[in-house]
């Protein structure tokens, strides 16, 4: 039966969908620029130009003022100068992964090496990467004269992302060759690699492969390559209209399986509409009918012992599986080839109905009988998927067994694995033994089918891990997302806090609503806890934190308990010559001004109130813009607290009797003193 196989990672990648969909995002609130075609996709630029979305071949031809979305492929400083300068107001869908090839050669530059970057001379990527360092070198893939050219100097390589793995692996090998101390790094793109592998993968299982892309894209260059290598036709095309204009017309008549993979910038839509166009030709394909000899020969099965077949078990019995392999032979599989579990039932494993993948022992045609064996081809499988996890950079997760002053070994899925003891990310002075019977993740890097050896690595698969939460977080970060992290150090000045591979800092103003003098009071190094973002700097990867709740703020809580008009029992908390500033919730303080004390005039507020009074006060206006709150003792019942005080005030002293006047005889008058003379 004549099939279409599509790739499962065909279309729009990470970088191209994030930055075509922050482009609509951004047109939703007016027109906006891009340097460039977005994606080398016109039904997807046309599609965004009538959103508002207006490519630009440079900066000079964009307004001063406007928005300007920068693609995926990213652009050299240079350029992002140009746009400030024009106070254009920029939207960065740079690929994060792109911006790290960025931040590589910037950094290696500033380290006195030399950036070279390997890929298309002329692609927008290589050209805004290159941009980063003035003495940056651009090297097309397998130009060997130019990396020997390059003479002792002290390079640093990245590749494109989009570069093809198996072409760069070999390529490598002449830096290392003719470059003093060469460092190479791995940039080109995760879904790139896996994107490749299964290109190829897809070619070697289908008779002819159909790559849908731009005949620009670097991407869909590199897939139909990669597919071509296996030896298979492969025909690019753009859209389903090339459909009965570009393929051969035998294509689909000569083939039973066509496989369908598609360039990073291809939308959904036209994949859809490629894939039922190209079914439909299938069904219209009229195959030559069979002579009646070849139908006969493809229906008798002939077995070849080492062949791995597939077979429907029929019957399970205390000594052997029977399996039904649709030939004149009877298959059975001894227990002691089922499993090597001596503790295992038959039935556990397989199920009469169950489909079975066996490998052929020994076929004897006189008794018509066939030996089969499932734990050899399990153990096969078990080789397949550790040469394929070396491909893929597959990460295995097993068990510590055995410990030995060379390193320990792995137990995965039943293989042995050797992890050297620098490749453990144990100290060096520390005991291997402290891992044993502990689970641990392993990068497979070296497999030896023959001498049935398997080196992994411990230290790299955390690693791997570790740049895969590193990246997952800065490709899904936003304000206001919340993490639970780890406390990792404590500052004057705030605590980092590491929220998954990437360490952010929380402010001591973030920390407490209160004023603190140190993080300390509120945090300690490995303390749990959940922060969420505030901001973040993708180019110099800063991410700055907050920790205290916003639900908890002082302000909050005030509003959502008080208005104007309300009376409140507060506390005196300071004593100025302009009035008292009392606590009415904590964090949130009010001004009773002097002439709201009492209904008397006083001279200073220490008069009536004194610092950890607690008094009543009326609510006269709140300012919620600059978070003042008025407060008024007059305008509430405070007469029970002015009663106190009257009581507990001394009584005034009576004025002192006045001596009583001498008696004067009747009839005298009293003798005035001779005036001198």
């Amino acid at each position: 039966m004549k099939e279409i196989v599509l790739a499962k990672n065909a279309g729009f990648c990470y970088g191209v969908d994030r930055a075509v969909k922050m482009a609509g995002k951004a047109a939703e609130e007016g027109p906006v620029y891009t340097l460039g075609k977005l994606v080398h996709n016109q039904g997807v630029v046309d599609s965004l130009r009538r959103k508002g979305v207006i490519p630009a071949s440079s900066a000079e031809e964009i307004p001063d003022g406007a928005r300007v979305l920068i693609r995926a492929h990213g652009e050299p400083p240079a350029v992002f100068e140009k746009l400030r300068a024009k106070n254009c107001q920029i939207v960065n869908a740079t690929c994060p992964s792109v911006e790290k090839i960025h931040r590589i050669v910037a950094e290696e530059h500033q380290k006195g090496r030399i950036p070279v970057i390997v890929g298309q001379i002329d692609h927008p990527e290589v050209l805004g990467i290159a941009g980063e360092a003035p003495d940056s070198r651009i090297v097309a893939m397998g130009d060997e004269t130019a990396v020997r050219l390059l003479g002792d100097a002290e390079v640093s390589v990245v590749e494109q992302t989009t570069a093809d793995l198996v072409l760069f692996r070999e390529f490598a090998k002449i830096f290392e060759k003719y470059c003093t101390n060469a460092l190479i790094f791995d940039t080109i793109c995760f879904a790139t690699e896996k994107r490749q592998k299964e290109a190829a993968d897809l070619a070697e299982k289908t008779d002819a492969v159909i790559v849908i892309g731009d005949a620009l894209s670097a991407n869909t260059r590199k897939l139909a390559e990669v597919c071509a290598r296996t030896g298979k036709p492969v025909y690019r095309i753009e859209s389903a209209d090339d459909i009965r204009a570009t393929l051969p017309q035998n294509l689909f008549k000569e083939c039973e399986k066509i496989g369908i993979t598609a360039g990073a910038s291809v939308p959904d839509n036209v994949i859809k509409e490629v894939v039922q166009i190209m079914s439909e030709e299938l069904k219209t394909a009229v195959p030559e009918e069979e002579s009646f000899a070849d139908m006969l020969g493809n229906s008798i099965k002939t077995l070849h012992t080492g062949e791995r077949v597939t077979g429907i078990v029929t019957n399970i019995t205390g000594t052997e599986v029977q399996v039904d392999l649709g030939t004149k032979h009877a298959g059975f599989i001894p227990l002691t080839e089922l499993t090597d579990s001596p503790n295992v039932k038959p039935e556990d494993i397989v199920k009469v109905g169950d489909e079975i993948e066996v490998f052929v022992g020994k076929v004897s045609d006189a008794e018509g009988t066939v030996m089969l064996s499932k734990k050899r081809v399990d153990a096969m499988k078990a080789w397949d998927n550790l040469e394929d996890a070396v491909e893929k950079r597959a990460i295995l997760e097993g068990t510590v067994v055995e410990d030995n002053k060379g390193g320990v070994i792995v137990n995965a899925n039943g293989v042995q694995i050797f992890v050297p003891a620098s490749l453990t990310g144990l100290p060096k002075d520390a005991p291997m033994s402290d891992l044993l019977k502990k689970k641990v993740k392993v990068s497979i890097i070296e497999v030896n089918r023959q001498r049935r050896r398997v080196k992994g690595s411990i230290r790299a698969a955390e690693y791997a891990e570790r740049r895969a939460r590193v990246e997952e977080i800065w490709a899904n970060i936003e304000v206001g997302k919340r993490y639970k992290g780890t406390v990792k150090s404590l500052t004057s000045y705030g605590a980092f806090v590491d929220i998954g591979g990437v360490d952010g800092m929380v402010h001591i103003t973030e920390l407490s609503w209160s004023r603190i003098k140190n993080p300390a009071e509120v945090v300690s190094v490995g303390d749990e806890i959940e922060v969420y973002v505030i901001g973040f700097d993708p180019e110099k990867r800063k991410i700055s934190l907050g920790y205290k709740d916003p639900n908890l703020n002082p302000w909050k809580v005030f509003r959502d308990t008080y208005d104007v008009g309300d009376v409140a029992e507060v506390r005196i908390v300071k004593n100025m010559p302009f009035g008292a500033f009392a606590e009415i919730v904590p964090g949130v303080d009010g001004l009773i001004h002097i002439s709201q004390i009492a209904d008397r005039r006083i001279a200073r507020p220490d008069e009536v109130v004194s610092e950890g009074m607690r008094v009543f006060v009326k609510i006269i206006e709140i300012d919620d813009e600059k978070k003042k709150v008025s407060l008024s003792m007059r305008q509430a019942d405070n007469s029970a607290l002015f009663a106190a005080e009257e009581e507990e005030a001394p009584a005034p002293e009576a004025p002192a009797e006045e001596a009583p006047a001498e008696e004067v005889p009747a009839g005298e008058a009293p003798v005035e003193a001779p005036a001198e003379e």
